[in-house]
């Protein structure tokens, strides 16, 4: 289901889209009619996602790098507890970053932050 539904998302506009999920309606709306109605009834709502660049769309789709970041950041912020001032706070979720590229070359490495508290140094 998601390979056929895959074209209707990648359409270059509006008008292939539509044309796309008509082929999909057609191959699944006898075995999951809710599915084919939620895009039907969705569709004024999804058109303007099309209008976005093809590599914007790719990022708006793609959420895993975001949700893996905010879960560092948690993790992190977590672990500390509380920060004196917004500086300390600032510093720690830039360390965090900066862990995940510590070469500064663009190659992203996700390796756990280990931020030692300043009483176990």
């Amino acid at each position: 289901m998601a390979r056929d539904l895959k074209p209707v998302y990648h359409a270059i506009n509006a008008d292939e889209a539509a044309t796309k999920l008509e082929a999909f309606a057609e191959a699944w709306e006898g075995k999951y009619p809710a599915a084919v109605a939620l895009w039907r009834s969705a569709w004024s709502e999804f058109i303007p996602f099309l209008d976005y660049d093809v590599e914007i769309r790719k990022v708006i789709c793609t959420t895993n790098a975001i949700e893996s970041l905010n879960a560092r950041y948690r993790r992190a912020v977590r672990a500390r507890g509380h920060f004196p001032n917004d500086a300390a706070a600032l510093k720690c979720l830039y360390l965090v970053t900066r862990s995940l590229d510590p070469t500064g070359k663009g190659q992203a490495r996700w390796v756990p932050c280990r931020i030692s508290s300043p009483k176990a140094r």
